[in-house]
């Protein structure tokens, strides 16, 4: 996780390069709604999983199948995948200009109360890729199940220039 003393102003694309992050291809739907929709300046994103291609790559619910860190890995394959749908979407992430809200759903059984230790995952590599000025709000929900047997999803909110906005 970069601190913020050590964080230069970089663009969020060369971030990712010195960062030696390749984005997947952005994932397809798995069902009927778009992945990213934009209205003004804000992007919204929804139901980003930890999938490579058409498949889950974590199945189970933290506490039961899988532990935190397996649940943090996770978290951060979905949030790879989020900015590879912002990329597809935008052209660049360099036209983020904040994070504006991070939602993400944990897939848990008994009496789990690591949500935040898992969502972390996704955290710590949207602020490596933007910086700590761009750290969104966020909401983390322990859930029964989630699409695709997968432990986490995630919701993303990012407010990007417009060509209306200076």
């Amino acid at each position: 996780m970069v601190t913020p003393e050590a964080w230069r102003p970089d663009s969020a694309e060369r971030r990712l390069t010195q960062l030696g992050i390749k984005l997947p291809s952005p994932p397809q739907p798995f069902g009927i709604y778009a992945e990213a929709v934009q209205s003004g300046n804000l992007l919204f994103l929804s139901g980003m999983l930890p999938t490579e291609g058409r498949e889950p790559k974590f199945i189970g619910r933290i506490g039961a199948e899988l532990d935190a860190e397996a649940g943090q890995q996770a978290a951060h394959l979905a949030a790879l995948n989020a900015l590879a749908v912002a990329r597809q979407h935008l052209g660049s992430l360099d036209k983020v200009r904040r994070i504006v809200r991070l939602g993400v759903s944990v897939a848990t059984s008994g009496d789990i109360r690591n949500q935040p230790k898992v969502a972390d995952g996704a955290s710590a590599l949207l602020q490596d890729v933007f910086g700590p000025d761009k750290n969104p709000s966020r909401l983390i929900a322990g859930v029964a199940s989630l699409p695709l047997g997968a432990p986490v999803a995630l919701e993303v909110i990012f407010e990007v220039a417009t060509s209306e906005a200076p």
